[in-house]
């Protein structure tokens, strides 16, 4: 059988899947800081 893609291909979901345990938290933690500095201010 034929392959149109080689398996070496490096699939860049891959990259994505292994650094989202990390970024998410980061991003979670700088909106709800974003959220309660808009909080305050409007307070």
């Amino acid at each position: 059988m034929s392959e149109h893609q080689s398996p070496a291909t490096h699939d860049p979901i891959e990259q994505i899947a292994h650094t989202a345990p990390v970024v998410i938290p980061v991003l979670g933690g700088l909106l709800i800081f974003l959220l309660a500095f808009i909080a305050v201010f409007m307070a």
